[in-house]
């Protein structure tokens, strides 16, 4: 297949694969998954091997068609120089508007691809150990796979309107999973919540596809993107705004970041694969496919997708400094980073941000298995005030765990903080001091509730309840841990100036990344380091010295009820309760019991009874007597024969 030239269409079986084993994966275990009970796990598994493999050689295609455009210059003329799409068939054809099913690939689809199948394989793997004692164990991982089969679809699609099928369909399992142990009222109220929210996301979302398609008259990316530049900065502004409201939702950023939170009450492995590999990278990702038509609108939209990132970083991060659920802390967590992923978008640096959810992927990933081992050690325990001193009995969760740890705070070589430098040093080189700033102070804060949860978690005194008997990952979870632990040290390689510069691979797709030269980012990495190391003395003079609990309280004082309105998740739910969700809830019911009562069931119920009295009194007429009938036969001869006498008479 050739791939150095211009984009080319054609057919695959490899590329095909990728989607088709996971998919097919899903329905065969919703058909057949109680017959074969813990086959299912291995169906599942192998499905996702397949996906694997078929993604490893389509990057290595990718990878090496990028060095050879490169090499010849001609990555200068568009993402078209590294890409190629498969047509599997056509969609919809109506006069000149037509949509297929087609998948591109394309550098950044390339490394998604091997972040979606590669993470979500170890999590399969880990999943068969987490739920094992499961009852609807086979529906668990048809739920997976198809999980993942919709992300695949989101990630390949040529346009976006097949993007949108992956899109709708993520949050279609999101809801199936984060409800999955539905039996529990909090676990079906937060998979509910997470579906009406993402709603309101993917409506603006809709509307921004319907004014491309009218601006453009196609919704394919490579027209879109090509366009970008003639609809003029109105027109791209409304788009980018109207996309970036579905990212909101998706990628969970203020205002609609409420869900993400509640979807820890789904299994574990459901959590890593929202929070790491789908789902909420699909807002990322959708930005930086279309950051032509972001960049088109003369600066405007960026702003916005910056600011409302950085304020999300910096306000989940306050939130995850003063939470105790385990769980929580890390969904709080992946708010913020995505946030950070946002940022970069918004200063331009589009490869900086997929850079960033790529080691995001592997540490997050890491940190929720991790959490998800202690749960299972501790009998589902995840309050951090009900644990401490593990590593001695956990050793390989809390040493995979510090690696994820360091990673996510920035601290060198770990790959956080390659990515989380590349951030902040192109807000700086754009002039974007404030958010700079912002980033700087949220990789302080990074720092100090990650260590916050490890010292509390894994070191200090023992706080189990008596009966638990902490023991550590199974083998194999272990298998997941400490693949996920490793590319959470050495991932940053991949940005590194050479052959495997993500930069590099990305620029043909989302353009480069301009960061300082001389002594300027040798002083901002040593900045954001100082920053991390900050947050971890902080944290450890709070929660590992001795008088750290008089520390807590005086600081606590000091705050004037902030670490209280933290706590409270700033009452932001009960604002959203009482300004939205119960006068929503009041119209509903007026609705219900008034209107529809009195008005809708009171015509139809009306016309109903009107109706019945007409037959009641027409009834009559059916006496049944033949003289009833020849008198009323005369009186309507009668009445004719006087009619027509008298116009006759008026002529």
């Amino acid at each position: 297949m050739d791939l150095a030239g211009l984009t080319t269409d054609g057919s695959s079986a490899v590329e095909t694969m990728i989607i088709a084993a996971p998919l097919a994966g899903a329905l065969l275990l919703l058909a057949i998954g109680k017959r074969i009970g813990r086959i299912s796990a291995v169906v599942a598994v192998v499905a996702m091997l397949v996906s694997l493999a078929g993604s490893i050689v389509v990057f290595l295609d990718v990878h090496a068609a990028t060095q050879v455009a490169a090499d010849t210059g001609e990555h200068l003329a568009g993402e078209g120089a590294a890409s190629y799409t498969v047509r599997l068939f056509e969609w919809i054809a109506v006069a000149d508007f037509s949509v297929a099913v087609d998948l591109l690939i394309d550098p950044l689809s390339a490394v998604m691809l091997l972040v979606v199948t590669g993470v979500g394989t170890l999590i399969h793997i880990y999943s068969i150990a987490y739920m094992r004692d499961d009852d609807r164990f086979s529906r668990f991982f048809a739920y997976l796979n198809l999980f993942v089969a919709f992300m695949l679809i989101l990630v390949l699609a040529d346009n976006l309107l097949l993007l949108y099928v992956g899109w709708e369909g993520v949050g279609l399992c999101s809801y199936l999973l984060i409800g999955f142990w539905f039996e529990k009222k909090s676990a079906s109220d937060a998979a509910k919540k997470a579906f009406i929210v993402n709603r309101i996301g993917d409506f603006a979302f809709l509307l921004g596809i319907f004014v491309l398609a009218g601006a453009v008259g196609s919704l394919t990316f490579g027209a879109i993107n090509a366009e970008a530049g003639a609809m003029g900065a109105g027109i791209a502004t409304i788009a980018s705004l109207l996309l970036f409201a579905g990212a909101t939702g998706k990628s969970a950023q203020i205002p609609l970041y409420v869900w993400l939170p509640d979807a820890m009450e789904g299994p574990t492995p459901v959590s890593a694969l929202i929070h790491a590999a789908t789902m909420v990278t699909a807002g990322v990702y959708m930005v930086a496919r279309l950051s032509p038509v972001f960049v088109a609108s003369e600066g405007t939209a960026l702003l916005v997708v910056g600011w409302i990132g950085a304020l999300t970083a910096l306000w989940a991060a306050l939130m995850a400094a003063t939470e105790y659920d385990i769980k929580r802390v890390l969904a709080y967590s992946t708010i913020s980073q995505l946030g950070y992923m946002f940022l970069a978008h918004g200063v331009g640096a589009f490869s900086a941000g997929i850079f960033h959810l790529v080691t995001h992927a592997f540490f997050k990933a890491l940190m929720f298995l991790a959490a998800g081992a202690v749960m299972h050690g501790l009998a589902n325990r995840t309050d951090m005030r009900e644990m401490g001193g593990l590593r001695k009995s956990m050793p390989i969760t809390a040493y995979t765990f510090l690696f994820g740890w360091l990673a996510i705070s920035g601290i060198a070589p770990f790959a956080g903080f390659w990515s989380k430098d590349a951030i902040l040093a192109s807000a700086w080189a754009q002039g974007e001091y404030a958010l700079w700033g912002m980033g700087v102070a949220t990789a302080a804060l990074t720092a100090f509730y990650m260590s916050r949860l490890y010292f509390r978690v894994f070191e200090g005194r023992s706080r189990v309840p008596e009966g638990i008997h902490p023991h550590d990952a199974t083998p194999l979870m272990a298998v997941a841990l400490i693949p996920l632990a490793l590319l959470s040290l050495a991932a940053g390689v991949i940005n590194l100036p050479g052959s495997l510069e993500l930069e590099h691979l990305l620029e043909p797709v989302v353009g480069g990344v301009h960061v300082p030269s001389g002594l300027t980012p040798w002083v901002l990495g040593g900045t954001a380091l100082v920053a991390a190391f900050a947050g971890i003395l902080a944290a450890r003079g709070l929660y590992l010295h001795r008088a750290g609990n008089v520390r807590r309280r005086r600081l606590i004082a000091m705050s004037g009820g902030l670490v209280e309105a933290a706590r409270n998740k700033f009452y932001v739910d009960e604002i959203y309760g009482r300004a939205i969700v119960l006068p929503g809830k009041r119209l509903a019911g007026f609705l219900a019991n008034s209107f529809d009562r009195k008005v809708i069931d009171g015509a139809l119920m009306g016309s109903g009874a009107l109706v019945a009295r007409m037959g009641e009194t027409l009834r009559r007429l059916q006496s049944g007597f033949v003289r009833n009938y020849a008198v009323s036969f005369l009186l309507g001869a009668v009445v004719l024969l006087s009619i027509v006498v008298v116009r006759v008479s008026l002529a």
